[in-house]
């Protein structure tokens, strides 16, 4: 409405206390009251218009939204249009038109299929919602001028749809594998766990035997500082404490002489050695040095605990789609005695989900490669094929196959070769009775399985040396004949 200005500055009287203000001051003019009028007229003429969208609650890919435009006014309709805002709102794409001039309505979708159902004149339905619906839509509403006939009024409200999408995949794989087992040294063993699809990104945690595990959370390192740490750099992952246990550094001490160089370790029982001059040491009771061969080095003792230190991390990597793929990593000092049969599992949560999504692995070394040998009876020149068939257990990780020739070298000449599967090239009869060794191992055991290769003699080509052999002879016999007769018609000559 239009306020009329009175002489004081900044106070203003509307159109219904006009007549107030001719009482009280009498000095109303004919131009003031013709204003007054016209303000009235133009806005009996333009109407009003007002539009609002009620907020939509996040939906899960699949769904069906229906986007409801609210407006009122007074005027008569001339369309409603929705569009989708991307790239920051600088590009609208018009996605529905209602023209109400013609009472049509049609879709301006890229892909010409129609998504979208008009419930009403100003709501539209989009079934089976994509990660791709997600963002902000804006409702426009136009009405006809009422002074022209000819201009339109518009107005406009907004609306963020958010669409929800459960991770579709999760897998746990272990680190750096396969890896051989290692009897002397503490092996660092990290589980890694992926979860894709999800958005937004879906949380992750582990559990051990079925209870949460209580972890340290650090930094997964860089690529830069990756690259430093191989070159003697080390980089944010954190330094397992039992890299730094006392009894690993005294034990180290322990090997050292007085004059700290590296002492000799005795396989058999350690011999006195007696200097002139000294009385032999006795070493006592309590600080009796034990030969090595006694103490089992199969599992340091100095090594494992039965409460290890877990470290966990994870990383989110966006996808073009807007889904978001997660990989948590738990690291831990491995301990084949107490992790053996140890069963692990990742756990997703979503807030698209009703429920975890859960998958588990168990760590368990290899017991007893079945290997199958192809052909079964194989004949000298045969290509001989060695592989592995699979174990008497389910093994995890991955498990690492070396083969090697008990008491010589394989056939191409190597010590050993790695995969699954050994492959013998046209075998000799020199290699029937052989034995071939099979050694499965991953951070968790190692275990031997042997095979003995039988070579059987081959008739075809038994019977081409025969052949040779037969063709020689007929030659030598022809050419004694020829001699034969030649001596025969010198000697008539003669």
């Amino acid at each position: 409405m239009v306020g009329i200005t009175q002489h004081k500055p900044g106070e203003h009287v509307n159109a219904d206390g006009v007549w107030d203000l001719l009482q009280n001051k009498g000095k109303m003019t004919v131009f003031s009251l013709c204003l007054l009028l016209c303000a009235d007229l133009l806005d009996l003429a333009v109407g009003y218009l007002t539009v609002t969208i009620e907020p939509l609650p996040p939906v899960v890919v699949g769904e069906t939204v229906t986007l409801k435009c609210n407006f009122k006014t007074d005027g008569r309709l001339r369309e409603i249009v929705w569009y989708r805002v991307t790239d920051g709102g600088t590009i609208k794409q018009k996605i529905f038109t209602y023209d109400a001039m013609f009472n049509t309505n049609y879709s301006h979708m890229e892909d010409y299929r129609r998504r979208e159902d008009l419930v009403y004149q100003s709501t539209v339905r989009l079934p089976e919602v994509r990660i791709s619906d997600n963002g902000p839509y804006e409702c426009h509403v136009g009405i006809y001028d009422r002074a022209t006939r000819e201009k339109v009024v518009l107005a406009s409200g907004n609306v963020f749809l958010t669409v929800m999408s459960p991770p579709n995949n999760i897998s746990v794989v272990a680190e750096n594998t396969p890896a051989p087992f290692s009897r002397y040294q503490a092996q660092n063993f990290t589980l890694v766990c992926t979860a894709k699809g999800g958005k937004p990104a879906p949380s992750v945690y582990f559990k051990r035997d079925g209870e949460l595990i209580e972890v340290i959370s650090y930094t997964q390192p860089s690529a830069n500082e990756q690259g430093a740490a191989s070159a003697g750099v080390r980089g944010a992952r954190p330094l397992i404490s039992r890299d730094l246990d006392d009894t690993k550094l005294q034990r180290s001490l322990s090997l050292l002489d007085p004059e700290g160089r590296s002492a000799r370790l005795y396989t058999e029982s350690p011999q006195r050695v007696h200097t002139q001059g000294q009385q032999a040491y006795e070493p006592s009771p309590a600080t009796e040095v034990i030969p090595e061969t006694v103490v089992s080095r199969e599992f340091p003792r100095w090594v494992h605990s039965t409460d290890p230190l877990y470290y966990f991390s994870h990383t989110h990597i966006p996808q073009s789609d807007g889904s978001v793929v997660v990989q948590a990593r738990l690291t831990w000092t491995l301990n084949p005695q107490l992790d053996n049969d140890a069963l692990f599992s990742c756990e997703v949560k979503h807030p698209a989900l009703s429920m975890p999504m859960q998958t588990e692995v168990t760590l368990a070394a290899p017991k007893g490669p079945k290997l199958l040998m192809s052909p079964t009876k194989a004949k000298v020149g045969d290509t001989v094929r060695i592989t592995v068939q699979g174990f008497q257990n389910e093994v995890f990780p991955e498990p690492l196959f070396t083969w090697t020739r008990v008491g010589g070298r394989l056939l191409d000449g190597s010590a050993e070769r790695e995969g699954k599967e050994l492959i013998l090239e046209r075998v000799p009869a020199e290699l029937n009775g052989s034995m071939y060794r099979c050694t499965a191992q991953n951070p968790l055991g190692s275990t031997d399985t042997h095979t003995r290769l039988i070579v059987f003699e081959n008739p075809s080509m038994m019977k081409n040396t025969q052949n040779q052999n037969n063709g020689a002879s007929r030659v030598d016999v022809i050419g004694l004949t020829w001699m034969a007769l030649v001596l025969t018609v010198t000697v008539e000559l003669t």
